[in-house]
């Protein structure tokens, strides 16, 4: 019987290698980027077509390759990182494998040009397949360009499980930031089809975070540093309000290299308790030096997921560090002991050389005591005047509905609470009429009306969802939707990322009534919203519908015009505490139940509610 274990070809292994290194485009994009990076280049250009599935190229001005280095980069296990064991835990570089040229080699057509300083003329390979097709002396600068061309040509069906641009573009996007946030030293720029998308040049942190997220992060960002014996942990946090309800501006680095750790963005997390609303999440970019050998970045192909030999110590400085930011810069709430609050508006004013004794703190306490005592005695029916002006309201509401018009002018809140007249006499409450068909609202929140069982409760907020839902379905079904013209056209200042979201699903968004154009690299302007909205501020609205929208793509596997029509049906839909009339319930009502499924919200919570009228007794008896 002949041997049946055989040696792989080379070409098929490097694609099987590529299947762990190379899952999309912006797998290319890393490994290019840090390769650029461990080069020493100061400058780095990434130019991408079709969203990295036509052409990815990295451009730098590093230190070259020389001809047998250029060559040798394409094989299998190569690297100049590694020598030895030893050198596998103290790693500090980016790219160290050894496979990343060779898979991408064998799933694309690469076109690679270096030259180092000392060198005349560079050197040019092209290889397609893991099959040189061509080297040569070439004329190029000092530096290495490296071009990958239709990513896997050569393998149709990974080529077919590629998402649709937007989503690819987003991922080198992520990719791109990741590199630019590790290393703000180096100017970095991304070109998408030609255009710009950023110029970011050589800047501290800061400046850099607010080139990539925009201006308005200026003033939304905490310094945070904590250094100890084991690491050292600094950055910038979010301010807490201007928390997101969408994952994705988080980020951690060791030793430069960006990360992934739920344990550590729970330290996060838990550093911000009390001061996020329910749901979102705040920006954070935080770097964690530590000596290599106590990290292992060799657990994960795309080396993104790292174990720590200690990972409680690390837990505990970085929500220390993150929870000393924000008290530091009055962002979190913190008692001074070194002050005594109900002191501190009654002590006489002291040099400070001079030290205030015992019975100067005696006497001003008791000053302060003699003047709350003053005021609360004098003052404190200004504590109900509000509350005996809402009761008055209440019961006049009350009247209105519940009881007899006729009832309503001989029985005053008193005598209905305690049973008896304003003689003393106890007095009968008249028969009730049927209450006539209506509706109204509890708390501004729910609208409740009687049917035949009881008492029924809807909420009116996901029941305009539930309309806006089906109806902005319907028109991008049918490319129906009207616009409505704005009067003054706003200009709203995107990130480069949700520019080029926006831009990928324009034709959706002009399907249900919203018209904006382009104005300059990143900014829309914005000239009409759909109709069926009443939008106040068409900016903030778009604002919105863009978060709203990245939220449900990283969490739903839906499709794009669901989406689309979930993510504005949410934002737009009418809040608890909006006050409605009569007409405006009933017509939201007759909605809601002309719809396919009136009784759940897109997202399958109830709109509805019926408390039946046995349970209502119940609560009598």
């Amino acid at each position: 019987m002949p041997d049946i274990i055989k040696l792989l070809p080379d070409n098929i292994a490097n694609q099987i290698a590529a299947g762990e290194v190379v899952q999309r485009p912006a797998s290319v994009v890393k490994e290019l980027l840090e390769n650029a990076i461990d080069a020493g280049a100061t400058d780095i250009k990434l130019i991408v077509k079709d969203s990295g599935k036509t052409l990815i190229q990295v451009v730098d001005n590093g230190k070259g390759m020389s001809l047998t280095d250029a060559r040798m980069c394409f094989e299998r296990h190569a690297t100049s990182k590694i020598q030895s064991t030893d050198d596998l835990f103290n790693i500090r570089t980016m790219g160290f494998r050894g496979e990343a040229m060779a898979s991408i080699a064998a799933v694309a057509q690469v076109e690679l040009k270096s030259r180092r300083e000392e060198d005349e003329l560079g050197v040019g390979i092209n290889i397609e397949a893991s099959d040189v097709k061509n080297q040569e002396p070439v004329s190029t600068p000092i530096g290495t360009s490296i071009c990958v061309k239709n990513l896997f040509f050569n393998v149709p069906a990974r080529r077919n499980f590629l998402k649709s641009n937007a989503v690819e573009m987003r991922h080198i996007v992520d990719e791109f930031h990741h590199v630019a946030l590790a290393y703000p030293d180096i100017a970095m720029s991304l070109y998408q089809n030609d255009l710009e998308m950023y110029h970011l040049p050589s800047a501290k942190l800061s400046k850099r975070i607010v080139g990539i997220f925009g201006r308005k992060y200026q003033d939304q960002m905490a310094p945070c540093e904590e250094v100890t014996d084991v690491l050292r942990v600094w950055g910038y946090v979010g301010k807490p309000e201007h928390a997101k309800k969408t994952r994705g501006e988080q980020f951690f680095f060791a030793n430069n290299r960006f990360i992934k750790s739920g344990y550590l963005h729970h330290a996060v997390m838990t550093a911000f308790e009390g001061l996020l609303q329910e749901g979102t999440f705040p920006f954070y970019t935080l770097f964690i030096e530590i000596d290599p050998k106590h990290i292992d970045i060799n657990v994960h192909p795309t080396k993104t997921e790292i174990k720590f030999d200690d990972e409680r110590t690390v837990y505990a400085i970085i929500k220390a560090a993150v929870r000393q930011a924000l008290g530091t810069h009055n962002i979190a709430p913190a008692i001074d002991f070194s002050q005594d609050v109900n002191f501190a508006s009654f002590r006489p004013e002291v040099k400070p050389e001079v030290k205030q004794t015992q019975a100067q703190a005696d006497r001003a306490y008791g000053q302060f005591k003699t003047v709350e005592t003053r005021q609360s005695a004098g003052n404190w029916e200004k504590l109900y005047e509000g509350l005996q002006k809402e009761l008055k309201q209440e019961e006049v509401r009350n009247s209105q509905m519940e009881i007899h018009p006729e009832a309503a002018k001989t029985i005053t809140m008193s005598s209905a609470v305690s049973g008896t007249s304003s003689a003393g006499e106890t007095s009968q409450l008249p028969k009730q009429e049927p209450i006539k068909k209506g509706y109204f609202q509890i708390h501004q929140k729910y609208i409740a009306t009687q049917v035949k069982s009881g008492l029924m409760l809807i909420d009116q907020h996901r029941a305009h969802e539930r309309i806006l839902f089906e109806r902005f379905q319907t028109q991008l079904s049918n490319r129906s939707g009207a616009c409505q013209q704005s009067l003054f056209p706003q200009t709203l200042e995107l990130n480069p990322a949700d520019f080029a979201l926006v831009q990928d699903m324009a034709e959706e968004l002009n399907a249900i009534g919203f018209k904006f154009s382009p104005f300059g690299n990143s900014a829309l302007i914005i000239e009409g919203v759909p109709a069926d909205l009443k939008a106040a501020n068409e900016k903030a609205l778009f604002e919105g519908f863009i978060e709203q929208f990245k939220h449900f793509q990283h969490t739903l596997s839906i499709s794009t015009d669901e989406r689309i029509a979930r993510a504005i049906a949410q934002r737009s839909a009418i809040k608890s505490g909006i006050g409605l009339t009569q007409e405006e319930m009933s017509s939201l009502i007759d909605q809601l139940f002309a719809c396919k499924s009136p009784g759940y919200a897109p997202d399958g919570t109830k709109t509805t509610h019926i408390l039946e009228l046995e349970k209502i007794d119940q609560l009598f008896n």
